[in-house]
């Protein structure tokens, strides 16, 4: 039973009480009289009372009422604020708020709360001392923490962790680049994506399969084997193929095993790879060699039947001419078999060049080592700006600068070349590299078939060109003059590093955000072994959302304008994790409602309807809880877009407004911004779907303690003690 319960139900005994006690003194005051009087007087008395009781009787009720008021009175000044400050009390020593209780009520009312001020300040100073304890004992742990965070920042592989339940629990940049481009359908918002933690891997990965691999794995173990992994290749629902390798992450401490007598396994890495595009050029280079070869086999079947012709020493003039022209089509032919299979070969090795950012100064550097080492042609120190960087594939960059200076060398007599880099002119997303040589001018017929041949460095012929290398950097090649220096040049135009393309998941991307995506408590949660409803509120994945709306009648056409969201796993808010996206409500914005939410017309202009929103906000809180502030009113927008959009939101959801009435059912208002004033959260952006969802999430995880002091540990016991509150009458 609440305090409120118990504090109506005392205030309505008192009144009871109170009645009952005048009752009987109205009785026993007339037995009283009766008992003095004796039967004459009596007699006498009863006539002139006749007509004369409804005073009686009326101060009577005045005398009720006037006890009824002033046990109202004195209930109101020395029993509610003593309720109201336990309650407030229960809200600090269950969280970690800290504020300061208003005194209000009697004087001892008002020095309780004094007191409970001061508990409140020598508790935070305590904890203050305790937590500077604690991060002295966790310098080493966090220590540890930042170089697995490094270690994953900067891995070129997608990595991916998860618990026996498939459960995504820690993943690096690399795998969530990659994951976004596996998806099939368009992003919507950066929350309509494949990962993310609390997620399921099997929206990914068919779960028979991983549990195949799971299978392989363990059979390893109970072999003896050390290091045991299983690796497969499956198909994404995006036509992509990814080579998958798995590893166990076993259970600590290894002495646990199970009753197979394997050491107990508490989850799996996944380490993938996209090969769709190594598939795709072996098969080129299959159906290549596949043509040359069939094609080859034919013309040499017909070179074989030429040439046994024309061994016949008797053979006729114009039969020996037709036989040789045989024999110079088939060679014809297969040359330019081989002559397509070796562009085809040079087309698949350029597109397989990885760009990087380099410093100049160390491109430069490398470049002078390599053209001395391959010509002796003395460098001196480049001319270079030291803080600029370039976006280039440095090993056939440098391969060019050779081959030219090679060239210079060989053709012109040139006994010596240097280098020169700066930005290009007033683009400072470019930059000029400069070869620079004195001696003999050249034409551009020249120019232009040194960039054209394939480059030739000593011995070794290169299935490139200088035009390959400046098309793969996006860029330029020309020759110049500088007649005042007596200086000529081949120059290269270059991208700079902060002229980057968009970021490519096929390639390596560096990422400087540290800490990675990881949660390691994950673990611990195992949704197989009970049902959801008798889950802990503290074990479940919650998304907790707010929708803007044009008005507040969604049944007399009223439209979303907006949703925002953001997950809480393993009672963690993930802010990281959001869904946020506008939408074109498709009728117009009432312009009393825009001061409200601040979304105009123009900020709706283009973006995408309901029924193209409602697919990727199904995805993003798909296997969770939905948890939202007056959550009625948020549904009834999603219930009637059900049958157009065939999406079923049907999954059990939380109202932080009736937990707040569970928990303080004393407090007169619960209103988002008086729950979070309690809880001393700030509210930041509110009325704006993802500012009000940030602060319900919040708010969300200080009610969750407080619960559990009035016994509700459960996602059924918080349900059905919603459910009895008075706001659950609310319809829309």
């Amino acid at each position: 039973m609440s305090a409120a319960q118990t504090t109506d139900r005392r205030l309505w005994w008192l009144l009871g009480a109170a009645a009952l006690l005048s009752l009987l003194w109205l009785g026993a005051t007339a037995g009283l009289v009766a008992l003095v009087l004796g039967p004459p007087e009596r007699a006498a008395l009863l006539p002139l009372l006749d007509g004369r009781l409804w005073p009686v009787g009326l101060a009577w009720a005045v005398g009720m009422v006037g006890i009824a008021w002033g046990l109202q009175r004195w209930f109101a000044h020395w029993i509610t604020p003593s309720v109201q400050l336990a309650e407030e009390a229960q809200v600090l020593l269950a969280t970690d708020v800290v504020r300061e209780l208003p005194p209000k009520g009697s004087p001892e009312t008002r020095a309780l709360a004094g007191l409970v001020n001061q508990l409140v300040a020598q508790r935070e100073t305590l904890r203050q001392q305790m937590d500077a304890k604690v991060r002295e004992a966790a310098q080493g742990i966090e220590q540890e923490k930042s170089r697995l965070a490094a270690l994953m920042s900067e891995l070129t592989q997608s990595v991916v962790v998860c618990n026996l339940d498939g459960r995504i629990l820690l993943y690096n940049q690399r795998a969530r680049l990659q994951f976004r481009a596996l998806s099939a359908a368009p992003r919507l918002a950066d929350g309509a994506e494949l990962i993310g933690l609390g997620r399921s891997i099997y929206a990914v990965f068919d779960r028979q399969l991983v549990a195949h691999a799971l299978d392989s794995v363990q059979q390893r173990l109970r072999r003896g084997a050390a290091s045991p992994s299983a690796q497969f290749v499956t198909a994404t629902r995006a036509g992509q193929l990814l080579r998958v390798q798995m590893a166990p992450v076993r259970q600590v401490p290894e002495a646990l095993e199970t009753p197979a007598g394997a050491p107990a396994l508490s989850g799996f890495v996944l380490m993938l790879d996209n090969i769709t595009r190594d598939f795709e050029e072996e098969s080129a280079r299959d159906r290549l060699l596949f043509g040359l070869t069939e094609g080859s086999r034919s013309s040499l079947a017909n070179l074989q039947a030429a040439v046994d012709v024309l061994d016949y020493p008797d053979l006729e003039p114009a039969m020996r001419e037709r036989f040789l022209g045989v024999v110079r089509d088939e060679v014809r032919a297969m040359g330019m078999r081989l002559q397509q299979l070796v562009a085809d070969t040079a087309d698949g090795f350029k597109t397989r060049w990885p760009m990087e950012d380099m410093l100049g100064a160390d491109l430069l550097g490398a470049a002078s080592q390599r053209i001395t080492e391959a010509t002796g042609l003395p460098i001196p120190p480049a001319e270079v700006d030291a803080a600029l960087w370039l976006r280039v594939e440095s090993f056939s960059l440098m391969q060019a600068l050779v081959y030219l200076a090679a060239r210079l060398q060989d053709e012109f007599g040139v006994r010596g070349v240097s280098l020169r880099l700066q930005t290009g002119g007033e683009d400072r997303h470019q930059a000029w590299l400069d070869l620079v040589w004195s001696g003999q001018a050249m034409s551009t017929e020249t120019v232009m078939g040194w960039e054209l041949d394939p480059m030739r460095i000593g011995s070794e012929v290169l299935p490139l060109s200088v035009r390959d290398v400046v098309e793969r950097h996006a860029g330029a090649f020309w020759f110049e003059r500088d007649r005042v220096r007596q200086q000529a040049f081949f120059r290269f135009l270059l991208p700079t590093a902060q002229a980057q393309e968009p970021m490519d998941t096929a390639q390596y991307v560096h990422n400087d955000s540290r800490p990675e995506y990881y949660d390691f408590d994950l673990f611990r949660v195992s949704a197989r072994s009970q049902a959801l409803e008798d889950t802990p509120l503290t074990a479940l994945a919650y998304t907790v959302f707010d929708t803007e709306t044009t008005g507040l009648n969604p049944s007399q056409g009223d439209e979303i304008l907006q949703i925002g969201a953001t997950r809480i796993v393993n009672g963690k808010l993930l802010r990281h994790e959001g869904f946020e996206q506008l939408v074109h409500p498709g009728r117009d914005i009432p312009a009393a409602s825009i001061p409200i939410h601040g979304i105009t017309p123009e900020m709706v202009r283009g973006q995408p309807d309901i029924l193209e929103v409602l697919p990727a906000f199904h995805a993003f809180a798909q296997d969770t809880v939905l948890v939202a502030h007056n959550a009625a009113f948020d549904m009834r927008f999603l219930q009637l877009k059900e049958r157009v959009s065939g999406l079923v939101f049907d999954q059990p959801v939380l109202d932080t407004l009736l937990l707040s009435a569970v928990v303080h059912p004393q407090q007169d208002s619960h209103r988002l911004e008086a729950i979070a004033a309690r809880f001393n959260v700030t509210v930041i952006g509110r009325h704006t779907a993802m500012g009000d969802a940030m602060v319900t999430a919040e708010v969300f995880l200080k009610l969750i303690p407080l619960l559990a002091e009035k016994g509700i540990h459960t996602l059924g016991q918080a349900r059905a003690a919603a459910e009895r509150t008075y706001y659950a009458r609310l319809k829309y």
